[in-house]
C-alpha cells in the first residue's frame, strides 16, 4: 500500500463557516475539493503524526465515500488511530464525547447539520478539537490560509474498509477502531438525568412522539428512549437514517417537522413531542398544542435543571447566542447566576465551559447544551425536559405558563429570508450599520429606538475579539431587532431578523406572538428598508 504524494492547486471557496465548511455535494465530489480540504486541516492543526483521531457523520449522502477517503489520507499523514461510529454514523454531540471520552487528538465531523442532504443537496465537514467542540477561530484561520498555498496532499493507496464491522483493523501502520455509535453517549446519558424517574413516567401511562426525522438521532432514541426508558414501540418515527433524510429536510422546527406538529395539535395528541436534526446536535419541544420556542426551552431548562442528577449542585452560569432572546437572561438573574451573550457559533461557548463559567448555553436555532459535551445535544435537551416533566408533574404548557409568570415572556420570532443575492444582502446590511451613530432616541413607525449597535464580544477568558457579529436594535418597551447573515447556507445569502417583544403584564401573556411581534416588525422592516433592496416581501420560514 504505497503513500502517495499528490501534486495539486489551491481551491477557492474553501473557508470555514461558523460550523465548518458546507457546499453543495456535487462540489465536495468535484476531483481533489475534498482532499484538498482535509490535507489543509490537517496542515493548520499542525499536523497529524502520531495522532488519535475521531470520524463519523450523519449518514447523509456522500459520507461512507469520504470517510474512505480521509481514513487513507489520515494513515498517509501519520495518524496512528481513528476512532470510526459503526457505518460511519456518530451525531454531532456522541461524537464530542467520544473525543472527550478517549483523550484524542480530535475529529472530523462529516455533515452540513440541518441542511437537506443527497447528490443535489448539501455536504459539510468540520474539525473539532481535543475538548470536543468545534474549532476556534484561531485554528479555522490556520486551515483557510493552508487551503489558500496547498501544493500536495498525501493519500494511501488501498480498498476501502467494511465500516459495518464493528472491531479493530490496520491500514498499513494505522488502527481503526470501528465502535458502536450510541453505547458510550447512551451510558453518559445514564450520569446525567434520572433514568428511573422517566421509565415510572411511561409506566404511568406518558405518551410521546420522537421525530428523527429521517437523521442520524433515529438509533439514539430508539435505543434510549424505547429500550431503555421503556417508551411504546412507534414512539419514534422516522427512525432510520437515509442519505437525503427520506426526501426531507431535516430541521427540527414547525415548517420542517409538519408531521410532528399536526400530530401534537392534533386530536389525541401524545402528552410531548420533540425533533431532532440531521446531526442530532438540535431540538424542538411541544406540549400537546403547545410549541416552545428554543430561546423559551433554553430558559426552561435554566430554571429547572436542578431537578436532574447532574445539575443537582445548580448551574455555574447559562450563556447565549446574541440573537437567542433575552428570557434566559432574566431565569439567571432570578438564580444569581452570571449569563453571556455570545456570537453565534457554538465554537464561542467553549472558552466559557471549560473555564466552568457556565453550565447550559443555547442558540435561537433550536441548539441547547451543558458541560457534559462541548456541542449542542438534541437528544439530551429531550431527556432533560423528560426529567423535569417526570419530577414537577406538570404538563409542558403549564410550565410556560409558569415560568412566563415569574419572569415574563419574551416574544419571539425568527424570519429567514434565504438564496438573497449576496450583494444585495451586503447592500442591505451596509445600510443598516450606516445609521446606527444617530439612530439613539428616533422614531421608527410607532416605537422609539433605545438603543443600536454591530455586536462585537470580547471573550473574557482568552481575551481574544469577534466584530461584525449583528445588528441590534432596540427599542424603549422591551422590544428588540437583531439583523444578521447566516453562516450555515451553501448557496446565495440568508436574511436573518430576529424580533422580540418583552411582556410581564400578567393579562398579555397567552398573546398571539404575530400580534405582539408586529410593531417590532415593522419598524424593522422601515429602519432596514430589506422590501425595497432584495425585493422580498416576506420571508421564506418564519419560526
Amino acid at each position: 500500500m504505497p503513500m502517495q504524494n499528490v501534486r495539486t492547486t489551491p481551491i477557492d471557496g474553501q473557508k470555514p463557516g461558523t460550523s465548518g465548511l458546507r457546499k453543495k455535494t456535487a462540489v465536495f465530489r468535484r476531483p481533489r475539493f475534498l482532499e484538498n480540504y482535509v490535507q489543509s486541516i490537517f496542515d493548520g492543526i499542525g499536523g497529524v503524526e502520531g495522532k488519535t483521531l475521531v470520524i463519523g457523520g450523519d449518514g447523509r449522502f456522500f459520507n461512507d465515500a469520504a470517510i474512505q477517503i480521509i481514513l487513507r489520507m489520515a494513515c498517509a499523514n501519520g495518524a496512528v488511530k481513528c476512532i470510526v461510529g459503526q457505518g460511519g454514523l456518530l451525531s454531532t454531540p456522541a461524537a464530542s464525547h467520544l473525543i472527550r471520552l478517549r483523550e484524542a487528538d480530535g475529529g472530523l465531523i462529516l455533515s452540513a447539520s440541518h441542511n437537506p442532504g443527497g447528490p443535489d443537496a448539501d455536504f459539510g465537514l468540520k474539525y473539532n478539537g481535543p475538548n470536543g467542540g468545534p474549532a476556534t477561530e484561531a485554528v479555522t484561520d490556520k486551515i483557510f490560509e493552508c487551503t489558500k498555498s496547498l501544493a500536495l496532499y498525501k493519500i494511501a493507496a488501498a480498498e476501502d474498509l467494511d465500516l459495518g464491522q464493528l472491531g479493530t483493523h490496520k491500514l498499513q501502520d494505522m488502527v481503526i477502531e470501528i465502535v458502536d455509535p450510541v453505547a458510550d453517549y447512551a451510558a453518559l446519558m445514564e450520569t446525567i438525568v434520572d433514568f428511573a424517574k422517566i421509565r415510572a413516567l411511561f409506566e404511568g401511562g406518558f405518551t410521546m412522539c420522537f421525530d428523527a426525522m429521517h437523521a442520524v438521532t433515529g438509533p439514539y432514541a430508539h435505543a434510549v428512549l424505547e429500550d431503555m426508558l421503556g417508551a411504546p414501540k412507534g414512539t419514534v418515527i422516522n427512525g432510520q437514517p437515509s442519505p437525503d433524510f427520506g426526501k426531507g429536510h431535516p430541521d427540527p422546527n414547525p415548517i420542517w417537522a409538519k408531521t410532528l406538529m399536526d400530530k401534537m395539535h392534533g386530536a389525541n395528541a401524545p402528552d410531548f413531542g420533540a425533533a431532532s436534526d440531521g446531526d442530532g446536535d438540535r431540538n424542538m419541544i411541544v406540549g400537546r398544542g403547545a410549541y416552545v420556542t428554543p430561546s423559551d426551552s433554553l430558559a426552561l431548562l435554566t430554571a429547572h435543571a436542578h431537578l436532574a442528577p447532574g445539575y443537582k449542585g445548580g448551574l455555574a452560569g447559562v450563556a447565549r447566542s446574541m440573537p437567542t432572546s433575552r428570557a434566559a437572561d432574566r431565569v439567571a438573574e432570578s438564580l444569581g447566576i452570571g449569563c453571556y451573550e455570545t456570537p453565534t457559533g457554538w465554537k464561542f461557548f467553549g472558552n466559557l465551559l471549560d473555564a466552568g463559567k457556565v453550565t447550559l448555553c443555547g442558540e435561537e436555532s433550536a441548539g441547547t447544551g451543558s458541560d457534559h459535551v462541548r456541542e449542542k445535544d438534541g437528544l439530551w435537551a429531550v431527556l432533560l425536559w423528560l426529567n423535569i416533566l417526570a419530577e414537577t408533574g406538570k404538563p409542558v404548557s403549564e410550565l410556560m405558563a409558569d415560568l412566563w409568570k415569574a419572569h415574563g415572556r419574551c416574544y419571539y420570532a425568527r424570519h429567514d429570508y434565504e438564496d438573497v443575492d449576496g450583494d444585495k444582502a451586503s447592500v442591505m446590511m451596509d445600510g443598516l450599520r450606516a445609521k446606527l451613530g444617530g439612530l439613539a432616541g428616533s422614531r421608527i413607525g410607532a416605537l422609539t429606538v433605545e438603543a443600536a449597535d454591530e455586536f462585537a464580544y470580547l471573550d473574557p477568558v482568552d481575551g481574544s475579539q469577534s466584530t461584525g457579529q449583528g445588528i441590534r436594535v432596540a427599542f424603549e418597551g422591551g422590544g428588540r431587532a437583531v439583523f444578521r447573515l447566516s453562516g450555515t447556507g451553501t448557496q446565495g445569502a440568508t436574511i436573518r431578523l430576529y424580533l422580540e417583544q418583552l411582556e410581564t403584564d400578567p393579562a398579555r401573556l397567552q398573546e398571539a406572538p404575530e400580534t405582539m411581534l408586529k410593531q417590532v416588525r415593522a419598524a424593522a422592516l422601515i429602519l432596514s428598508d430589506l422590501v425595497a433592496i432584495t425585493g422580498r416581501d416576506a420571508p421564506d420560514v418564519i419560526t
